[in-house]
């Protein structure tokens, strides 16, 4: 009798230990299948969709559409794997301080900037203080410098803008920086009059003569000089070859570009100016499945990221432009995912540490 009840012990132990077992292995299946990736696996393995909160920038500009539709877009192919968020972001040096310091994980800025805030060099804000925290996803596409004006300002050169009062966009923005140093270079910085307005303020100042002049960096056509030139007559100021030369002998990153005719009402010839290019960033921490899949998306579905932002400049992302005028680091899940693809990575741009 003692034994058969020892026995029956036994054996229950054994079936509970056998029940527990297979618990433990249905819900690790579970867990590895519920935090696949659309690359098909990864370091994401909670079973949740991972957050990604993407800075833009004005809603006048063009980093807020750009950065609306690539959102919708991770929501609609990442197959759960990510949950996106666009925000209307302050520009370049805004997103990058507020990706390191938690505010958000991805965001858009100027390769300039980018570059300065990575190496800690040239502008107050990263002097000294670099924010070792992003890294490249993508280069997107040129940002163009647009010097804007009315019609009959009298303004038709940099030179002119000497004693006017003009925009230089959000103070410490990218485009205050491409302000100041196009007008450093054309010898007029120290003759202007600052303003510090963000593009959703420059319409209606120009047209009540708040400002002369004002400086953009966007993706063109923007958003602020298409409103502007739907109710007045505007021109574009040229940077003439001479300046961006100077520029460019101090400050690598610009390239010349041609606001081509029509790009805005009114504005019926081609102008000469400079430009940037926008990065998509991330934060160094987000999983390496998520950022591979966020690039993924980005250049397999870009066609319809450009019907949804029907803009000129959107019209250049693509796999052949994804690392001109990169100038950080790349994020590993965006490496692999260029390396599958072929393409060949400076070494100073391959991931570190």
């Amino acid at each position: 009798m003692h034994k058969h009840r020892r026995g029956a012990s036994t054996a229950t132990i054994a079936a509970v230990v056998i029940i527990i077992i297979l618990i433990i292995i249905g819900a690790a299946y579970y867990m590895t299948k519920s935090g696949e990736s659309a690359t098909g696996g990864g370091t994401t393995q909670t079973g949740e969709a991972y957050k990604v909160t993407i800075l833009t920038g004005s809603t006048a500009g063009t980093y807020y559409p750009v950065g609306t539709a690539y959102a919708e877009l991770l929501n609609k192919y990442s197959n759960g794997l990510i949950q996106a968020t666009a925000t209307e972001g302050r520009a370049s040096v805004a997103n990058i301080k507020d990706i390191c310091s938690g505010v958000a994980n991805a965001g858009l800025a100027q390769n300039d900037i980018s570059y300065y805030a990575y190496h800690g060099t040239t502008i107050p804000d990263f002097q000294d203080n670099p924010q070792n925290c992003i890294r490249a996803a993508a280069v997107l596409y040129p940002e163009t410098i647009q010097i804007v004006t009315l019609a009959d300002s009298g303004i038709n050169s940099i030179q002119d803008l000497a004693g006017k009062k003009v925009a230089v966009g959000a103070e410490g923005s990218g485009t205050y920086w491409n302000a100041r140093q196009i007008l450093e270079a054309a010898g007029v910085w120290d003759k202007i009059i600052p303003e510090y307005k963000k593009f959703s303020e420059i319409v209606d100042d120009l047209k009540l003569g708040n400002i002369n002049a004002a400086f953009l960096t966007a993706g063109i056509p923007t958003s602020a000089v298409e409103q502007l030139a739907a109710e007045v007559n505007i021109k574009i100021i040229p940077v003439p070859t001479e300046v961006y030369q100077a520029l460019k002998e101090k400050y690598p990153f610009y390239i010349q570009q041609t606001i081509p005719a029509g790009t805005y009402n009114g504005v019926n010839e081609d102008v000469q100016t400079v430009a940037v290019m926008s990065m998509l960033l991330v934060h160094k921490d987000v999983p390496d499945d998520v950022v591979y899949t966020m690039v993924k998306i980005l250049f397999e579905h870009a066609d319809e990221l450009k019907q949804k932002v029907q803009k000129q400049s959107v019209q250049y992302i693509s796999l052949d432009h994804a690392l001109e005028g990169l100038s950080i680091p790349l994020h590993p899940g965006a490496y692999k995912y260029y390396q599958e693809k072929g393409l060949s990575v400076p070494d100073e741009f391959k991931p570190t540490g």
